[in-house]
């Protein structure tokens, strides 16, 4: 308990999700009293052409913005 499901744009690196799970992680041990062991994030990496918002695809909005 919990268990969080992430949906991001494909594209994040594996230290990116490692520092987001930490935050989760760390949320919801001092918010809910969880056990850091009990808290499990599952990542779902969507492709562009794949998500829509507004009747458009995000694909078509052009390119991602480059992360710093």
């Amino acid at each position: 308990m919990p268990t969080l499901r992430v949906e991001l744009f494909e594209g994040r690196t594996p230290e990116q999700k490692a520092a987001l799970a930490a935050a989760f992680t760390d949320a919801c041990v001092k918010i809910l009293g969880s056990s850091p062991d009990g808290v499990d994030i599952l990542f779902y990496d969507i492709a562009r052409h794949n998500w829509a918002t507004g009747g458009a695809l995000w694909s078509d909005k052009g390119p991602p913005p480059k992360s710093s």
